[in-house]
């Protein structure tokens, strides 16, 4: 057994019973819960408050907590096994220690001593009953603690087997990855510049400035990072970001540009001239992206708040830009279940209801940005889900609308070499996956303005 395994089982046996990080973690989980909010807000919350806890009891907590959000009908599975009455409601703290008994490696015996009214050793077997179940969709959804409806969602368009894998690849951790920014250095620079920080990284494998760091740490504390070298961005939201394509001093618009990871790396693609003008209806996000925009050296860009995205008037100093952009990005609001590693709480707080509506949503959001283009532009449309209603069928309502746009093909924008790996199989659209390609679910189609 290594060191870090004797910390990490003595971690786990500490929260199992009941200690400090024990009663930490079940009042983030009970936090959680309330409204099935972001765990990395309630995360960021505790631990400016407990600012006693070492860097090793962080990363505990924080793991436990998503992995108690990944695993909760799994979890829930297993105590029934192991003697809960079925269809109760299953108290936390055996929830708890549950996931540390199918997770972390706590043994039965060891949790048997903090809760001895349960079956530990049915609990940990549960797994093999699980996958006895013969309905695709039911063992899809009890493996992979996702709703009915959403393992119902991918078997439909991706068939059992692939809906399986993708299912599994969406509870994994992902990778810790970031984006070197291009105004101070390349990718290669930025694996050197962490190395001697003594950080462990490599080059992304499909985006020109993505980095892998392999060396698990407070990106947000290193050097690097403070004299704004790089920015953590999952590989696939770069891809994204790469596939709008500026023009040299063209004009681009993020329209929905949140707290800016693709204006951003906008930015720096142009070398800080042109302009980027980022958009969103969030103050806060475009205040963050602001000191993000001080940090990264990048001067060239615009934030622009809006009242809503889909909104009949713009503010003036958007509606300056009519008809006159290069870019425009739609990276649309949507059901983020491409991001279920980094967010896995939205499986618990989305409803097939949300589904119905955000078709509609980013319909509207797309028609009013494309007013914005000029002859010959692009509109980028991009979402971070993996179903066909907000992705393809989204853009051909689009599509089927106004003669004045037509499809360009990923590969028509990249060469066909870099884009067959990571589009469809027609080559029209971007299309990411965790279990295919290792990063988040992203889709994303260029349509372009006729001249």
């Amino acid at each position: 057994m290594t060191e870090a395994d004797k910390a990490q089982g003595q971690l786990a046996a500490e929260v199992a019973s009941g200690g400090r990080l024990g009663r930490l973690v079940l009042d983030l989980w009970q936090r959680t819960r309330i409204d099935w909010g972001f765990a990395s807000d309630r995360l960021a919350e505790a631990f400016r408050r407990e600012r006693r806890l070492d860097s090793d009891e962080r990363r505990f907590v924080a793991e436990t907590l998503y992995g108690m959000i990944r695993h909760l009908r799994r979890l829930d599975e297993g105590l029934t096994a192991g003697g809960l009455r079925p269809g109760g409601p299953a108290p936390d703290r055996e929830r708890l220690i549950a996931y540390l008994v199918l997770e972390v490696g706590l043994s039965a015996e060891d949790a048997a001593r903090h809760a001895p009214k349960l079956d530990w050793k049915k609990l940990a077997g549960i797994d093999s009953e699980l996958l006895r179940e013969r309905d695709p969709v039911r063992r899809i959804a009890r493996v992979h603690s996702l709703p009915d409806w959403l393992a119902r969602a991918l078997v439909d368009e991706r068939g059992a087997e692939e809906a399986a894998d993708l299912a599994a690849a969406l509870n994994r951790r992902a990778p810790m990855t970031v984006r070197a920014n291009l105004l101070a250095g390349d990718a290669d620079a930025l694996v050197a510049e962490l190395a001697d920080e003594g950080i462990a990284a490599h080059r992304g494998t499909f985006g020109s400035a993505a980095v892998t760091v392999d060396t698990r740490t407070n990106l947000f504390g290193l050097e690097a990072f403070r004299r704004g070298h790089f920015e953590a961005q999952d590989e696939g939201s770069q891809l994204v970001a790469e596939l709008v394509a500026p023009p040299p001093r063209g004009r681009v618009v993020d329209y929905c540009g949140g707290a800016g990871g693709k204006a951003l790396a906008l930015a720096a693609m142009l070398g800080n001239r042109g302009r980027v003008v980022a958009c969103d209806v969030d103050e806060r996000k475009l205040a963050e992206l602001r000191r993000r925009a001080r940090r990264g050296g990048a001067t060239n860009i615009q934030t622009i708040l809006l009242a809503g995205e889909a909104a009949a008037a713009w503010p003036a100093s958007l509606a300056a830009f009519e008809g006159q952009c290069h870019r425009v990005l739609v990276d649309a609001p949507c059901s983020g279940i491409g991001a279920l590693r980094r967010n896995p709480e939205a499986r618990w707080r989305l409803a097939p209801a949300d589904l119905e509506r955000m078709p509609g949503l980013q319909i509207a959001i797309a028609r009013r940005a494309r007013d914005l283009l000029a002859p010959g532009g692009r509109l980028i449309y991009a979402t971070c889900t993996l179903l066909r209603a907000e992705n393809g069928a989204v853009v051909e309502r689009l599509l089927g609308e106004s003669a004045d746009f037509e499809l360009v093909p990923i590969k028509d924008v990249w060469g066909t070499a870099r884009a067959a790996p990571i589009c469809d199989e027609s080559g029209q659209f971007l299309e990411l996956s965790p279990h295919r390609h290792g990063t988040d679910g992203f889709f994303a189609a260029v349509l372009r303005r006729r001249a």
